[in-house]
């Protein structure tokens, strides 16, 4: 059993987590995930890392709570157990020997930025993080990016309470104009990611793309994650989650995300309403 050690409400709906796994804390490098069980009876979710301490053998991870799932994770406190977790999976990021790099982390994405920025950091890679979100509110882990020695830290909004207004392509457009920067590493929303790699394009900066907003089952069996990069089928959970932002079919994969809208939707008012009966 994995026991909840960490619990902390980031915004109304996104939660920081931690749990006990010293075995999976152990071996995890920035950009991995992994597959957890709620209970016995739970579907498996993945959940990229957003911090760990192989010392003291635990994992922390950040959701939003946006179906049935998520909302029963959010119901776990501390001293409470997950059925199961596996991990760490996938690719690790890459992080060394790219020179100037500008880390995009929006939304819900900032979770897995953070301990990328802390790597490349760390590899001797000069880091500026863009981070955003739609509100001030709704911005997460501003503090710990804030103790990081970055190059610079830039915080931008869609409303302007808080750092810039605008989106995170105004920022990322003047660095790569103004050659500052030789690699991006873009994380969050699938459009987001998209018009970042369109921005970079223009100025033939090399850029990542974290896809694990797309994976589901986390193996490589359920298709779920397949997406197209430079006219290939890649899993995003095997094969990623990390690839080419210019050969990503952006298009594809939005419309592949929105296949199961409707069902998730079902089952997260079915849950809802079977908490409310036993109230």
């Amino acid at each position: 059993m994995f026991e909840v050690v960490h619990k902390r409400q980031l915004s109304d709906a996104v939660f920081e987590m931690g749990v006990r796994a010293p075995r999976i804390a152990g071996k995890i490098r920035a950009g991995q995930f992994l597959i957890l069980r709620v209970d016995e009876k739970g579907e498996r979710i993945p959940l990229t890392f957003s911090d760990w301490s192989a010392e003291e053998g635990w994992v922390r991870f950040i959701f939003m709570r946006v179906g049935k799932t998520t909302h029963k994770l959010s119901h776990l406190e501390v001293g409470d157990s997950l059925a199961d977790a596996v991990g760490p999976l996938g690719v690790p990021t890459r992080v060394d020997g790219l020179g100037r790099v500008a880390v995009v982390g929006g939304g819900v994405g900032a979770a897995v930025a953070y301990p990328v920025a802390r790597a490349m950091t760390e590899a001797g890679s000069d880091v500026t993080v863009i981070l955003g979100a739609r509100t001030a509110n709704l911005l997460i882990l501003r503090e710990e990016f804030e103790v990081l020695p970055l190059h610079e830290l830039l915080i931008v909004t869609d409303d302007g309470s808080a750092g810039e207004k605008g989106l995170v392509t105004a920022p990322l457009k003047r660095l790569a104009a103004s050659g500052a920067i030789d690699h991006v590493m873009a994380i969050g929303p699938a459009i987001m990611m998209k018009f970042c790699a369109e921005t970079t394009r223009e100025f033939d900066v090399p850029t990542t793309v974290s896809l694990n907003p797309i994976m589901v089952d986390g193996t490589g069996m359920c298709g779920a994650c397949r997406v197209s990069v430079d006219g290939v089928t890649r899993f995003a959970c095997v094969d990623g989650p990390d690839f080419d932002g210019h050969a990503v079919d952006f298009e594809e994969l939005m419309s592949r995300q929105r296949v199961y809208t409707e069902e998730e939707r079902e089952a997260d008012a079915e849950y809802l309403r079977e908490c409310e009966c036993h109230r």
